[in-house]
């Protein structure tokens, strides 16, 4: 830091700087530098998520649209369950298809009494829930980095930005000038610092709510239907008694 004062004192007469934001990055100390990369890959990593999140999203909901149409059409649910088959391509239809395959998998076995539909609904229920955690488990992937970049990257600019103000600091202890010449250049470094940590945290904390709410809103759809489809098959399993 020291090194960085000197040669800022010395230059600071002489040395036109370059206010650009490629120049205030070129001329930043190796750890406001350092810490300009990390927040403008956070930023890059961010937007990334934030697009791939939102077009899953898209597509999850025109995906449970067109299945509870076929659904809730009055179809055979075996004649749905083997057209989607046992690769289902949206969660909706992976809980259809979990339940489908524990009802099919104990009616084969036989036995009518009421133990053992009881615990038949009670396993179909509980398959269902174990799918829709696992669903929902994959779509909250990386929402947590979303978070952290949100609610750190303010705090890690400021980091850069105290850097820079300490340099500048130290320029002015060094030369004993305490023109804005001196300065300037370092502090605005600095602040650059601080504005990189704004740009990625906001849109971070902006996209983390609105897709956190479009994530629970699926899910109680997702549950809703798990629910629904659960009584559709413990009556079919009473009417079978």
């Amino acid at each position: 830091m020291e090194t960085t004062a000197v040669q800022s004192a010395a230059l600071a007469g002489s040395v036109v700087h370059d206010m650009s934001i490629w120049g205030l990055f070129m001329q930043a100390d190796i750890i406001v530098k350092a810490v300009m990369i990390g927040l403008v890959l956070a930023s890059f990593w961010c937007w990334a998520i934030i697009f791939e999140k939102i077009m899953r999203m898209r597509r999850l909901r025109r995906q449970a649209s067109q299945f509870e149409e076929s659904f809730w059409s009055g179809g055979s649910l075996d004649d749905l369950f083997d057209r989607i088959g046992s690769r289902p391509v949206d969660p909706m239809s992976s809980v259809f298809s979990s339940a489908m395959r524990e009802w099919r998998r104990s009616t084969s076995r036989g036995g009518k009494d009421s133990d053992q539909h009881h615990s038949l609904s009670e396993r179909i229920d509980r398959v269902m829930q174990i799918t829709l955690n696992r669903e929902l488990e994959q779509l909250e992937r990386y929402m947590t980095f979303l978070a952290s970049v949100g609610s750190t990257a303010p705090f890690i600019g400021l980091f850069g930005t105290v850097w820079g103000i300490m340099n500048s600091f130290a320029a002015i202890a060094v030369s004993k000038n305490t023109s804005l010449a001196v300065v300037a250049p370092g502090i605005a470094e600095a602040l650059f610092a601080t504005a990189l940590g704004l740009v990625a945290a906001i849109p971070a904390v902006v996209a983390y709510n609105k897709l956190s709410t479009d994530i629970n809103r699926y899910a109680g759809r997702l549950e809703a239907f798990a629910g629904e489809f659960g009584t559709i098959l413990s009556r079919q399993n009473e009417d079978e008694a």
